[in-house]
């Protein structure tokens, strides 16, 4: 599995000597950097990577800040951080947002080894649990009166299908949005993702499911990236990958042909 690496860092001497290090790695390919926390924001939902090793002192938005920004923005999905910095006491904001690792300047080759190593190992786990969500997937309507039985905490919940608008990991949970309520269950994208098979749901992102009924526009975001707008009162809008969008734009394309 080729990691996706994404450096957020300012200045031009840590960027080379992260660069040189990663280049000594196996399966690794290397995102355009960004050189500010904004930048950072743009960058993540434009390559969707894997990893960011990301400076706590940025122009703009610091490190942590921008990473804050990106959880919030993707209501939960966030790849693994590495926060890099040349002092020591940033360790409590960096394990706040449950950075995988923490790294100071000037880096050690073994250090950062194991940097890498704590980064393959989580990389690993996830892709125990993951599935090729973004591969288009026959979208038909289920016929059948089918109700889902969920579990929010200290009740047992049952669901329409049709009255969900979208899914979304957050903290540690899956908040499920429907049409009068959101439901906080402790299961994965993936296992509700299984349960809806049949109806029109459509996986836009890793972490977002969204039933295609309640779509109301699609609009072009960064490098082939996409927003859709839901047809609820707060028009919630939701980032779609460069591959996803290609595979929704197929399944509109073939309801119309």
């Amino acid at each position: 599995m080729s990691i996706q690496i994404l450096i957020a860092e300012d200045e031009h001497m840590a960027r080379k000597e992260l660069l040189y290090l990663l280049k000594h790695e196996e399966n690794v390919h290397i995102c355009p950097a960004a050189e500010t926390g904004e930048q950072l924001v743009e960058h993540f939902f434009t390559y969707e990577p894997d990893v960011i090793f990301l400076d706590v002192h940025m122009p703009g938005l610091s490190g942590v800040e921008a990473a804050k920004k990106i959880f919030y923005a993707s209501e939960g999905y966030i790849p693994l951080i590495v926060f890099t910095t040349a002092y020591d006491d940033y360790a409590l904001d960096a394990f706040e947002i449950e950075a995988v690792d923490y790294l100071l300047k000037p880096y050690d080759v073994k250090r950062f080894k194991t940097a890498m190593k704590r980064v393959r190992k989580r990389l690993a786990q996830i892709e125990d649990q993951k599935v090729d969500w973004d591969k288009p997937k026959e979208v038909q309507p289920n016929p059948s009166s089918q109700k889902l039985l969920l579990d929010d905490g200290e009740r047992m919940v049952v669901v329409d299908p049709d009255s969900i608008y979208y899914a979304v990991p957050f903290k540690r949970m899956l908040e499920i949005h429907t049409t009068d309520k959101t439901i906080h269950c402790r299961m994965t994208l993936q296992e509700l993702e299984d349960m809806l098979t049949g109806f029109a749901f459509f996986r836009t992102h890793r972490s977002y499911l969204v039933n295609l009924n309640y779509i109301d526009e699609i609009t072009p975001w960064f490098n082939g990236t996409s927003n859709i707008t839901l047809k609820n009162k707060q028009q919630t809008m939701i980032p779609v990958s460069r591959s996803a969008r290609k595979a929704l734009l197929t399944i509109f394309s073939s309801n119309h042909s």
